[in-house]
């Protein structure tokens, strides 16, 4: 599938549609910047609800009560409760999210209060050691009931008009609006990572509150077990994921993960929508997080940028050592296997390499062992911190993104636009958003970075050797560099492809009842 075509007419009469009214939408996702984040999920959480207000649409958030989001609520006050499948009760809190620097106003927001559910130790979904927490499927069916209820009765001053929820984490949602009593309130799902499906034992569907006919093939079982995902992808009234070409991949065998032959079945109700980049948060000339600003044209603040992050990482302050870098989960899917055989490559070739990352174990411990080879050369920082993830953009020369599947990804998009030139597999997003650069696009403008086609250490190393060799050829770089710096990968255009689909989603009675 393409991407969802723009409405032919613009905002104004699009919302005519509506009668004039904008579109009521509750967004419900387990993450969302600045509060909360893991992975590129809290980013795009965090930047639609603006971009759709921007576009004629009224957002609200719902999200699970974890610590650091109900500390960032801001005049929260409970709307009210309701008892979940198993007996537990949960209290509904409404407040404010605190707005993004330069980003719109404050996002209204919904947060589930249930201490026993979410005040847990580690990340959102495993414990301090990595493991997932055994009573997963409760934590995140509490966060689709929550979606049913505010869809349908529990705050009596706004009720949503269509649904949008996302990845596996709220994939019971369109179940949960589709199979129990009430208004009907449809649903629009999003993709962000197939490969993780939350997949849980037959043994809890009961925990989960729905009609013994949901667990079924055609429902939410899967090879005897409860898929999140694949209730999400097959009840939704529409599903889009995060970019043109990973739409298209997921539905056949090598990136379905089991689940293309339901996603062909459903191609019709499915729409690629390329990822976007918040430019009140990633912009080198206003960014906060780097220690000097620069643009296209004006680039002395990104040689300042490099030296500095060379120091703070550890590695030897050279203006002339191409320094790559990697800003990831630690994980097989990102490519980090051909990372770690291709570092002599860089390190003979007058590079550098740094890594910001946390995951595997073993290859935490790859990194750490190559630091320590190669000292002065190659670093390696455990965990995330995004203001660091800000000066290695700025500071770098190429952004690593080698991944054996990709649906959107975002570094490859921040590197373009802080002059770190991508070097990424032609997969997913990354072959929607970087231009190789070859002869041809070298003379026509439209390189942006280094691409390669198979997942072989063979093919990395080469297109390595092709970054290092163009480095050398510093007309060539600049032009480049310059050329990437000046995407738009601005959430406009986004935001316009995702109202068209709600538009889609809408029944035509819920259209004309506005």
């Amino acid at each position: 599938m393409t991407e969802a075509s723009p409405q032919d007419q613009g905002p104004t009469a699009a919302l005519g549609r509506l009668g004039g009214s904008p579109l009521r939408l509750l967004q419900v996702s387990a993450e969302i910047f600045p509060l909360l984040k893991t992975g590129g999920l809290a980013d795009i959480a965090g930047a639609l609800p603006a971009a759709l207000d921007a576009d004629g649409c009224e957002v609200r958030v719902l999200l699970p009560g974890f610590p650091a989001i109900r500390a960032g609520l801001q005049h929260a006050a409970p709307i009210g409760q309701f008892t979940l499948p198993w007996g537990e009760s949960m209290q509904v809190l409404s407040g404010d999210l605190p707005a993004v620097p330069g980003g719109g106003g404050a996002v209204r927001a919904y947060v589930l209060h249930a201490p026993g559910l979410y005040d847990r130790p580690g990340n959102p979904y495993e414990d301090s050691a990595r493991r997932p927490y055994s009573d997963n499927h409760r934590r995140f069916a509490a966060l689709a009931w929550g979606a049913a209820r505010l869809a349908r009765d529990l705050d009596p001053e706004w009720a949503p008009q269509i649904v949008h929820a996302h990845d596996w984490h709220a994939g019971l949602v369109p179940a949960c609006l589709k199979l129990t009593a009430g208004r009907r309130v449809p649903c629009v799902f999003t993709v962000h990572n197939l490969a993780y499906q939350g997949i849980f034992s037959a043994d809890h569907f009961g925990d989960l509150g729905l009609p013994p006919s949901a667990f079924q093939m055609d429902g939410l079982e899967f090879h005897g077990q409860i898929s999140y995902m694949k209730a999400g992808l097959f009840y939704a009234d529409k599903i889009t994921t995060v970019s043109p070409t990973y739409a298209r991949e997921i539905q056949k065998p090598e990136q379905g993960f089991g689940l293309d032959g339901l996603l062909r079945t459903r191609r019709n109700d499915l729409s690629g929508i390329l990822n976007a980049v918040d430019s009140a948060v990633w912009n080198p000339a206003t960014d906060a997080h780097i220690p000097r600003h620069y643009a296209v044209g004006h680039l002395a603040g990104k040689a300042r940028c490099k030296a500095a992050l060379q120091e703070e990482a550890g590695l030897v302050v050279r203006k002339d050592a191409p320094l790559f870098t990697v800003v990831s989960r630690l994980t097989e899917q990102k490519g980090l296997n051909l990372v770690l055989a291709g570092i002599d490559t860089i390190v003979q070739g007058g590079g550098q390499l740094l890594v910001l990352g946390s995951g595997d174990p073993e290859l935490e411990n790859a990194f750490r062992h190559a630091a320590q080879l190669h000292k002065g050369h190659v670093a390696l920082r455990v965990g995330y911190d995004e203001p660091f993830a800000h000066r290695i953009f700025a500071g770098s020369d190429v952004t690593l993104v080698p991944s054996r599947f990709e649906p959107c990804g975002l570094t490859q998009m921040y590197g373009q636009l802080y002059g770190s030139l991508p070097l990424v597999r032609a997969v997913g997003g990354l072959a929607d958003t970087v231009v190789d650069a070859d002869l041809a696009t070298l003379d026509d403008g439209t390189a942006t970075g280094i691409v390669f086609a198979s997942f072989s250490e063979a093919d990395y190393r080469h297109a390595v050797r092709r970054a290092l060799a163009l480095y050398r050829q510093p007309r060539a770089w600049a032009r480049v560099r310059q050329t990437g710096m000046q995407q738009n990968f601005s959430w406009t255009q986004a935001a316009q492809h995702y109202r068209a689909v709600y538009l889609a989603a809408l029944p035509d009675f819920s259209r004309a009842s506005t």
